[in-house]
């Protein structure tokens, strides 16, 4: 006996039904069997499930003689099925990879409950995927084992049947079915959810729900939507046969009223000429199941008052009414910013007219990000050793708690923040200010770049578009312009960024200010901030952190971090910092060893706390070889991306550490112990000593002194040798590093 039968209902999806199989096919958990289901389709669906019922034979294809429906469809699929648990997956949605594993694990966790409810995302035709935005109603905190009553939010919900699990024997014990028509999945997951024994709940996307442009049966103009009727009436009846549900019966009713108000609201759905006969059914379906009870939000009582009466065109005129306001609002709301923006120029410009204030400097790093980069670090140094000075920090409200005390938080596109452009004598950034700045005299703009490139850059991006991605070069090069100094890290980015920004700036050469916390942090400090990320004592981390691919729309890990972690063993965590580590809509990491530090601000904290970094093309690698830590490049794209990005220089043959270029290399890298062996440091070693000649703890001192105090004697300073530099050590572990199984 199978652990899930997975139940496909085929129907006019030939083009998507491959798609659907393949990733139900390539799941890491094989206990299980796919049950297609051929609703008599016209188009390829027979055929297609016909194929995959041949070569492979956990698939049953099953031909219905005529065309029934999804629910009769699924009933069908539900009479084969042989598996302890029932999973509905529609031919045009998909599982996202490893789905099935996660909920066997969830399953098994949460004691067997009758029913597992999942999230999903919506994927649409662009490649664009969004989670759903009531996934907080999935929150695994409490008890593991719940009946409805103690969670009714649940109910909020999208109620379809293909983001649960259902036990089988707990269905067919009840005699659930599918109902023929139109929204089938109502009066079958409200009778589940309020009948379910036990209930648990998975924060986890499981589901890419496909929204097709077209083709969509529930978004196509059709009097079967009057179907809805039907299937409440039998939810009432279900209700209304089983005395102990009439607490659900309120609820109920107010569910049905916005499911009726939704539908008559869309335009899409009803025939004109039927609209009035579909709000006299619904006034009269409300009339019969009114149960007065439910708390109603103040913003509905009016349209369920209008519905409940029947009065069709009082209805149509307030909504109508609210669609109008609704467009006026949107109108003023663009009118206040073009006035707010006028407002904001003029005042620019008389302050740009005003005197300098010789002791402000104003900071920015990420393009208004928090407080973090070598920007952080020059602050932190000019608040050290300049008297007097005032500072102030660029940044989004939602990173305002990351500025320190002493230092003025500024939010982009206020009057302070022009106030401070046009006024302060020192600007620094790592990225460009507002496009709108015009650089006073007198003014001193340092740009500190974001790390040494090794992908192209600037002007260099000139005939790369994929990458340049409809850069605005005039515009960039009169950023340019405005620097007087432009920080390097060591001679190669010296080079590259003459070329790639050219203008009359000066170079200063003394290293990579936000790398001086590498050469100043203790092991006490980094026990501190390993214990913060929540990494167990005794552990071996390894940083994840790959870069962004330009020839890719969806951003997706090239590496299975779940299989990475099985081969390592359980001495190993990995720090996941992936913008797509768990699929769309970035839900939480799927594995217990496997912490997300996708969000973390600092990546110098998650440096500091690893013992090692995986990534591929980032600029990271050659800030993380200060701490004399083992680097593995995963280089399993490195032809296309070296096609649409270009690099300065070949990583493979001058690399910081051991090279995969597939994952099953990277894998036996580990396995053998070779990713932190005597070849690992000598390649470290080398490339330390080429792209960190300057990175000894004082980068930030050094700009400081040259750029704020005007001191040009004695600088740089003196740079320790290499064996003389003492980057942070990791603490005293017991048992850390323990080999990796295999």
């Amino acid at each position: 006996m199978p652990r899930f039968s997975v139940i496909v209902p085929a129907f006019r999806v030939q083009a998507y039904l491959h798609a659907c199989l393949d990733s139900v096919l390539a799941q890491s958990f094989k206990d299980y069997e796919i049950v297609v289901v051929d609703d008599c389709s016209p188009d390829a669906c027979g055929p297609i499930a016909d194929e995959y019922a041949r070569r492979d034979p956990r698939v049953t294809a099953l031909h219905l003689p005529r065309n029934t429906g999804l629910g009769p469809a699924r009933n069908a699929g539900m009479g084969r099925a042989a598996g302890d648990y029932l999973v509905f997956l529609d031919g045009d949605d998909t599982l996202l990879p490893d789905a099935l594993q996660t909920i066997a694990d969830r399953i098994d966790a949460t004691g067997e409950p009758d029913v597992l409810m999942y999230d999903y995302a919506r994927t649409y035709w662009t490649g664009r995927s969004v989670r759903n935005v009531l996934a907080a109603h999935l929150d695994e905190s409490g008890p593991a084992r719940f009946r409805l009553t103690d969670r009714p939010e649940l109910l909020r919900l999208l109620m379809v049947v293909w983001n649960k699990a259902y036990r089988r024997a707990f269905i067919e014990a009840e005699g659930f079915t599918f109902p023929p028509g139109y929204y089938e999945d109502t009066p079958w997951t409200y009778p589940v959810l309020m009948s379910a024994g036990s209930i648990a709940v998975l924060d986890a996307v499981c589901v890419s729900y496909r929204q097709r442009r077209r083709g969509n049966i529930l978004s196509t103009t059709s009097e079967k939507h009057f179907d809805v009727f039907d299937q409440y009436d039998r939810v009432f009846a279900f209700i209304d046969a089983r005395p102990e549900l009439a607490l659900w019966r309120p609820v109920m009713f107010r569910r049905m009223l916005d499911h009726f108000s939704a539908l008559f609201a869309s335009r899409d759905r009803l025939p004109h000429h039927s609209r009035a006969a579909f709000f006299r059914r619904a006034a009269a379906a409300c009339r019969r199941y009114r149960t007065p009870g439910a708390p109603v939000p103040r913003r509905a009582l009016l349209r369920h008052g209008l519905l409940r009466l029947g009065a069709r065109r009082t209805y149509q005129a307030l909504s109508g009414a609210q669609r109008l306001g609704g467009r006026l609002r949107l109108g003023s709301s663009a009118v206040r910013r073009a006035v707010r923006g006028a407002a904001l120029r003029a005042h620019y410009r008389i302050q740009s007219r005003l005197p300098l204030r010789s002791r402000d400097a104003v900071f920015a790093a990420r393009g208004g990000g928090g407080y973090t980069g070598s920007p952080a670090a020059i602050e932190a140094k000019v608040r050290e050793l300049v008297p007097g000075v005032r500072t102030a920090w660029i940044c989004r409200a939602a990173d305002a708690h990351t500025v320190p005390t002493g230092t003025r938080h500024l939010a982009p596109g206020t009057f302070a923040h022009w106030t401070a452009l046009a006024r302060s004598a020192y600007l620094v950034n790592d990225a460009a200010f507002d496009r709108g700045l015009v650089k006073r005299r007198g003014q001193v703009l340092l740009q500190t770049h974001e790390g040494t490139p090794l992908r192209t850059v600037g002007t260099d991006l000139l005939d790369r578009p994929a990458a340049a991605r409809g850069t605005d070069f005039e515009q960039l090069l009169r950023s340019v312009d405005t620097w007087d100094f432009s920080l390097s890290a060591n001679p190669h980015s010296t080079l590259v960024r003459e070329r790639a920004y050219p203008s009359a700036y000066l170079t200063l050469e003394y290293g990579s200010p936000r790398n001086d916390v590498y050469h100043r942090t203790g092991p006490a400090d980094v026990a501190r901030l390993r214990e913060t990320l929540g990494i167990p004592a005794g552990s071996t981390a390894l940083l994840y952190a790959p870069t962004h691919r330009d020839y890719r729309r969806i951003q997706r890990p090239d590496l299975d971090l779940e299989r990475l972690i099985r081969v390592l063993g359980p001495q190993f965590v990995i720090l996941a910092r992936s913008p797509r580590l768990a699929g769309p809509g970035g839900h939480r990491a799927p594995h217990p060893r496997i912490i997300d530090v996708s969000g973390h601000r600092s990546v110098e904290t998650l440096a500091l706390s690893s013992d090692a970094l995986i990534t591929d093309y980032a600029s990271l690698m050659f800030d993380y070889v200060n701490l004399d830590r083992p680097v593995v490049l995963h280089l399993a794209d490195i032809e296309a991306y070296e096609a649409a990005r270009g690099t300065y220089f070949d990583i493979t043959a001058f690399p910081p550490g051991i090279v995969a270029r597939g994952q099953d290399e990277l894998f036996d890298i580990f396995a053998t112990d070779h990713w932190r062996g005597s070849r690992s440091a000598q390649l470290r070693a080398a490339f330390r000593a080429r792209f960190c000649p300057y990175d000894d703890g004082y980068a930030a001192e050094r700009v400081v002194r040259r750029v704020f105090l005007g001191e040009t004697d004695g600088l740089p300073l003196p740079v320790p040798s290499a064996a003389r530099r003492t980057p942070a050590a990791l603490p005293a572990q017991d048992g850390a590093g323990a080999g990796v199984k295999n």
